[in-house]
């Protein structure tokens, strides 16, 4: 379906990124005290820093400085389902997994790759 998944109003993106971000990096950058929040997805990281939703006492805040591919397959919001682990997802939970890639990838600057990662999409 063309058009699936396009922001209501046009959004000017970066190039994305091939930076290598630790994990470490990525666990400090959850928006505290104004500072920087990534999001990954299946290994790949993007900046949520302007969304409200994934700041300190946002809806979003638990997926912040983290790999939050299992809890978005599972549309979970739950701190338990908040990991990298996705390879062993059903068919149904890959699928919203790269929904989820997909709508990211329209609003979200790529800022890199979680150096450790090893969950990268063949």
């Amino acid at each position: 379906m063309a058009g699936k998944f396009e922001p209501k109003t046009p959004i000017q993106l970066a190039p994305p990124k091939d930076d290598l971000i630790s994990l470490e990096e990525l666990a400090r950058a959850t928006g505290i005290d104004g500072g920087k929040c990534y999001v990954a997805i299946k290994g790949i990281v993007y900046d949520v820093t302007g969304n409200k939703a994934y700041q300190p006492g946002g809806s979003y805040h638990v997926f912040a400085g983290k790999d939050a591919s299992g809890a978005l397959a599972k549309t979970s919001t739950t701190e338990a389902d908040v990991t990298s682990e996705w390879k062993d997802l059903s068919d149904k939970e890959k699928s919203t997994l790269n929904d989820w890639v997909t709508f990211f990838s329209k609003r979200y600057n790529v800022v890199g790759k979680v150096k450790d990662a090893t969950n990268f999409d063949e």
